[in-house]
């Protein structure tokens, strides 16, 4: 057993490395502290021949992981100690990018709740299982954020429009729906997972083991509504994005009715963030995990010395009366060359990502 911060544990059982999240009463959100603990140990567990696969999970059936701690870093903010903030994000990006080139197969078992920063470390792993009462979501638009953790790659990447579609609304949703999007790489029922973590520490062949441990998901109850969800977040604008959702909230029945919950969703969500992961949505193609990383990086930063981010952990986090005052107040009014150049402006200390 290796000494580690409240919040995550680590352990050798036979050949298996296994990380898990165990801090209940933050639904496991990562702190500074837990993201450098982590990388410190998949460093070690590298080049340690004794350890031949490695298994990330929480120790809780409620939550996976609900993010990075935002409201820490909205503490920091306010105290002027922006720097301290930017930490975080410096050493939780590289822990992302680390997981996608792990050099021994990375097991994610994924249930309860998942969203931003929980995708970040689990999104990227080789092999990713979901369990059935998975709750997926990337939700930063809300709270004058955006998709980050390697939301730029993997978002646009997904089937159609629903890249898009997820990043703009920061809509949630269920295993079925993750893994027809390919979120996941398979589905193992939570029940099953303790015996599947014993064979993978009795040094079980991984690929094999999760054929035989892996049983097909239910169709995806969005499913009839992925058609509705390429057509109207096809638009190569927000303004066109909005104006068709507009034009399908018009219609009868439940394409209509999802429509129209997914306009006023954006409506609600801070202007500015809506644009960014709009933006992101376009880029992403152009760049491989380290290049988006880096925007995100330098959108971070600036989102620091602005007003929106603080503005909405205020609102959903702090004083909890879901009434943000955001700063441009409407889709309109945010200029879309503003956020190009929050994109394109190097920063003097760009993360830069090998």
């Amino acid at each position: 057993m290796i000494n580690e911060p409240i919040g995550i544990r680590f352990e050798v059982a036979g050949t298996a490395g296994i990380i898990t999240l165990d801090r209940p009463k933050a639904l496991n959100a990562l702190d500074h502290k837990m993201v450098c603990a982590m990388r410190a140990t998949l460093d070690t567990w590298a080049d340690d021949s004794a350890v031949s696969v490695v298994v990330l999970r929480s120790a809780h059936e409620r939550a996976f992981c609900v993010g990075g701690d935002v409201r820490a870093m909205y503490d920091l903010g306010r105290a002027g100690r922006v720097e301290e903030a930017r930490r975080f994000w410096r050493d939780e990006y590289p822990l992302n990018h680390l997981i996608s080139r792990y050099p021994k197969p990375f097991v994610a078992l994924v249930g309860g709740l998942c969203f931003g920063g929980g995708f970040g470390i689990s999104g990227h792993a080789r092999y990713r299982v979901a369990g059935e009462g998975l709750g997926f979501a990337m939700p930063e638009v809300a709270i004058g954020l955006f998709p980050d953790v390697g939301g730029t790659y993997v978002l646009p990447r997904l089937p159609g429009w629903s890249g898009t579609w997820l990043a703009m609304t920061g809509a949630r949703i269920g295993m079925a729906d993750a893994m027809a999007l390919g979120l996941y790489t398979h589905h193992v029922p939570a029940e099953r997972w303790p015996d599947l973590v014993a064979a993978l520490a009795a040094g079980d062949a991984v690929e094999p083991l999760l054929a035989r441990f892996s049983v097909v998901p239910p169709p995806p109850p969005l499913g009839p509504l992925f058609p509705t969800i390429d057509r109207v977040f096809a638009g190569g604008s927000v303004a066109a994005v909005m104006a068709a959702l507009d034009h399908a909230a018009t219609l009868e029945g439940v394409e209509g009715e999802f429509a129209a919950k997914q306009a006023e969703t954006i409506r609600r969500a801070s202007p500015t963030s809506v644009h960014i992961a709009f933006a992101q949505m376009q880029r992403g193609l152009a760049h491989d995990l380290a290049g988006c990383l880096t925007l995100e990086f330098r959108m971070v930063t600036r989102l620091l010395s602005q007003h929106d981010f603080y503005e909405g952990v205020r609102a959903v986090l702090v004083d909890k009366d879901q009434a943000p005052r955001w700063q441009p107040a409407t889709l309109d009014e945010v200029d879309p060359a503003a956020v190009a150049a929050m994109f394109d402006e190097p920063l003097p200390d760009d993360l830069l990502l090998t």
